[in-house]
């Protein structure tokens, strides 16, 4: 046998295990589009995808299907339609959500809301745990210390600031606690200029990134990345009516809506989070 052919069902091997290595990421990025494409999320929801970018946003933090996800604050669930199939086979979804027992009516409210929107479609939404967050109560009891690989939570912080920086500590603390070491917790959120006064309460629903950089990583965090994606330069913050007055919600109703149109929805940080190992 030649030295050439010697070595030529070693160079097969290496060439195999170069492209298996390759695949899996091509793998996990497949199907984290064809769970944004599934034909079961709200049309509505599907809309927004380019101002809110799931794809690229999910990608930055890190997600991975075999994970544990918690999704604090879900709402009306525009990313739980994506992680839930995405997460389903091998992946565990529990979205921290409003307390059932809570004596708050629109709690009560949107948490039957939510468990109406799991029951309709359980070949989508049939593995989903729910746990129970409650900011304003300090009730954050959603997932087992040191269990989780990602909490997520869009759009959210700025009603736990409206509460006061110490609930907030608190919410990031919970996360931290429920992470396993080199946990990532992914945060996007309405983003002030850091050239604007916040008030205590983040009533226009902007916040200085600096401040939930720095109430993250006084809960424990490291600020791991910082990404542009949900960067809009349009946005100048200084609406009246605060973020309310841009697309979606319309707060001003017809006021000034062409102008908010062309400006589109709010420019947003897009922040990852590490609990060191």
């Amino acid at each position: 046998m030649t030295m050439k052919n010697a070595f030529a069902p070693i160079c097969l091997a290496l060439a195999a295990l170069g492209t298996a290595l390759h695949a899996a990421p091509a793998q996990a990025d497949a199907a984290l589009r064809a769970a944004i494409a599934q034909p079961q999320r709200t049309p509505a929801f599907v809309a927004r995808d380019a101002a809110r970018h799931p794809y690229e946003t999910l990608s930055f933090f890190g997600i991975k299907p075999e994970m544990t996800v918690v999704e604090l604050a879900p709402g009306g669930g525009w990313y739980t339609e994506i992680l839930a199939p995405y997460l389903r086979d091998k992946g565990k979804l529990i979205l921290g959500a409003d307390d059932p027992a809570s004596d708050s009516a629109y709690a009560k409210r949107s948490i039957e809301r939510l468990q109406q929107k799991l029951a309709a479609q359980p070949a989508v939404f049939d593995k989903v745990q729910l746990g129970v967050f409650d900011a304003a109560r300090g009730k954050l009891v959603y997932a087992a210390p040191g269990t989780v690989d990602l909490v997520l939570t869009f759009r959210n912080v700025h009603n736990w600031a409206a509460l006061g920086e110490a609930p907030t500590q608190a919410v990031f603390k919970s996360a931290f606690t429920a992470l396993k070491p080199g946990g990532v917790l992914g945060v996007v959120d309405h983003r002030l200029p850091a050239a604007r006064t916040q008030d205590e309460k983040a009533s226009s629903g902007y916040l200085h990134e600096a401040w939930v950089i720095r109430v993250a990583e006084s809960a424990g965090f490291k600020l791991a990345a910082k990404s542009e994606v949900n960067a809009n330069p349009k946005d100048t913050a200084d609406h009246e009516n605060g973020v309310w007055a841009l697309p979606p919600t319309w707060a001003n109703k017809d006021k000034d809506r062409a102008r908010y149109e062309a400006i589109g929805e709010s420019d947003r940080m897009t922040l990852r989070f590490v609990k060191p190992s």
